[in-house]
């Protein structure tokens, strides 16, 4: 059965299908795109809340409204109830229509200090707090207290820290009763990282703990309509969101935007549909980033083809590359309907 709107407080996600916040991928510019396409919710890449509140440029850049007066999400992280709380507060000044508390995040730098310890600026940020659920519900009710009563949070965790840990299903209903009004579960163990298979089995134990009033998003190896439709089946979950599925092939929200409506599915992109994707991405990044635009075209370029023929020369090329007039030509030549060898 389709899935209806997510309807997490005021907020109507329509389609239940939300872009993932990822580091260093969505940006204003990826996220236009997948809205466009068919996301019912992108949320920014996640921002830490200490950065914030200091004013930190690099951090207050990513704090950014979507395009269209779309309604789009902040994700945060953080250890500390002060810098969190502020941070919430400059997400609910900026627009956000929800308020995301990261406790997934497995990089490194944001979990620990490759000692053992807590890492010195974020202190066990991110997936950390899946082993302190004390201090990871206390989060949730100081954010949850801080933003305004029509600004719904929500958090985003794994299963668990490891294989042994797997705790997300006894957390997630603490989490609720702190106020998170959405629950996101990527089905993996923070040792996993992005390897291996999502775990849907502690998604569905995550659905079935929780109040049934409170959604559940389930999200992890979501590619296609099949693997968005396995997802739903076997966990029973209200929405699912995307992430690395959607890294090159934003069209991926089209096909299930298409299939929950009952309409029939748009044809796989060929070359020139992905051309002009791709276009369309380079302008809003020249718009938005024109700072970093060379970087990101040689990104974007390179994330767009893959699985072309070539993609691997196409790449040595980009990265060779210093200004975006050769990128975009380099792009053109590549997707062109009879492209010319790259040598």
């Amino acid at each position: 059965m389709p899935l209806p709107p997510l309807r997490v407080g005021d907020l109507v996600v329509d389609p239940p299908v939300l872009l993932a916040p990822m580091a260093e991928v969505t940006d204003l510019a990826f996220r236009t795109i997948c809205e466009e396409l068919g996301a019912g919710l992108t949320i920014t890449e996640f921002l830490s809340a200490h950065a914030l509140v200091a004013g930190a440029a690099k951090t207050m850049r990513k704090l950014v409204a979507s395009t269209g007066g779309r309604p789009f999400g902040v994700q945060l992280f953080g250890r500390e109830e002060a810098p969190l709380r502020r941070a919430a507060l400059l997400a609910a000044d900026c627009g956000a229509a929800l308020v995301d508390l990261n406790l997934g995040c497995p990089a490194q730098k944001v979990v620990w200090d490759g000692k053992g310890r807590p890492n010195a600026t974020c202190r066990g940020s991110g997936a950390a707090l899946m082993l302190d659920p004390d201090s990871a519900v206390r989060l949730a009710a100081a954010v949850r207290a801080a933003l305004p009563p029509a600004i719904p949070l929500s958090v985003k965790m794994r299963t668990g820290w490891d294989a042994q840990r797997r705790n997300a299903p006894a957390l997630a209903p603490r989490l609720c009763a702190a106020g998170a009004a959405l629950v996101t579960v990527h089905g993996r163990t923070r040792a996993q990282g992005y390897s291996g298979e999502a775990d849907l089995e502690t998604i569905r134990q995550v659905r079935a703990a929780v109040p049934p009033a409170t959604p559940v998003c389930g999200n992890g190896d979501v590619v296609d309509v099949p693997s968005f439709e396995r997802m739903v089946a076997a966990t029973g979950c209200d929405a699912v969101m995307i992430g690395r599925g959607a890294i090159g092939r934003p069209w991926v929200f089209a096909a299930i935007r298409a299939h929950l409506r009952g309409q029939p599915p748009p044809p796989p992109p060929d070359r020139r549909e992905k051309l002009r994707v791709l276009m369309r991405h380079l302008a809003l990044c020249r718009e938005h980033d024109p700072d970093n635009v060379v970087w990101e075209a040689r990104k974007l370029v390179c994330r767009y083809a893959k699985g072309e023929p070539g993609a691997a020369r196409l790449r040595a090329r980009a990265m060779g590359l210093e200004a975006i007039e050769a990128l975009t030509d380099l792009a053109c030549e590549f997707f062109s309907n009879n492209p010319k060898p790259l040598t």
